[in-house]
């Protein structure tokens, strides 16, 4: 197990250290009431008094009961500020103009419209915005990109599940999120692991120990090389210079 104590006091340092590089006045991030987004808002509080979360309802019913209900909560006992804006609009306005599109990429808009959000804000009151995603996402490729995958600054990507976890717990988090299936809350029942077929345990453990199950390494094997171009610049002619 990881010291927290001493990832503690890194990550904060590494967050205002960023902050103080970019000139920023503060930081605003995603706060959806999940474990990742519970963890980063502790830490930018930690580095930042000017820390703002916002919850971003979009269409799932859970978004506007238990996912917020459950994001105020962490809110409430860290101190963080935060904000909500219903985003249901723009995405009820967006979809009917797209024609036909397909369920992967109707459930992506959400994700794609919160990030919008996150950098208007950001821009406008001069704020950096932190990402939220850990390892075993990344790993996996199991964001959006231009989505959740988008940010300047993040401070849990290097942490798996199982160390977002063990992290919580040492900060005293609260059970709302430690307890609650991981779900990115894209559409009603949706949870990570179904729909990966795979659980974060297996994954993690090998990312972390170098084994698992021969058929969930090759649910990972198979994910990650899918999502290769997820972890990679966009793809540019290679012209004069670079």
């Amino acid at each position: 197990m990881r010291d927290y104590n001493a990832e503690t006091t890194k990550r904060v340092e590494f967050i205002k250290n960023t902050l103080s590089a970019a000139r920023a006045d503060g930081i605003v991030y995603g706060n959806s009431g999940g474990k990742d987004s519970a963890l980063v808002g502790i830490l930018c509080k930690m580095a930042a008094d000017n820390t703002l979360g916002i919850i971003m309802p979009c269409g799932s019913k859970r978004n506007y009961e238990s996912d917020k209900k459950d994001a105020e909560t962490v809110a409430a006992q860290f101190n963080i500020a935060v904000r909500t804006i219903d985003l249901a609009p723009a995405s009820d306005a967006l979809t009917p103009v797209l024609g036909e599109i397909t369920d992967n990429a109707l459930a992506n808009i959400a994700p794609r419209l919160r990030m919008t959000a996150l950098y208007a804000v950001a821009v406008s009151e001069n704020r950096l915005v932190a990402g939220t995603g850990n390892r075993s996402e990344g790993y996996m490729g199991y964001f959006t990109k231009w989505g959740d995958g988008a940010y300047d600054f993040n401070p849990i990507a290097d942490l798996t599940v199982t160390e977002i976890y063990e992290f919580l717990r040492h900060l005293g988090a609260p059970d709302c999120v430690i307890g609650k299936a991981p779900s990115a809350g894209l559409f009603e029942g949706q949870t990570d692991e179904s729909e990966m077929g795979i659980t974060y345990a297996s994954i993690d453990d090998f990312l972390l120990n170098g084994s698992t199950s021969a058929a969930d390494t090759e649910i990972i094997k198979r994910f990650h090389t899918q999502s290769e171009h997820k972890r990679r610049l966009p793809i540019a002619y290679p012209g004069v210079g670079q």
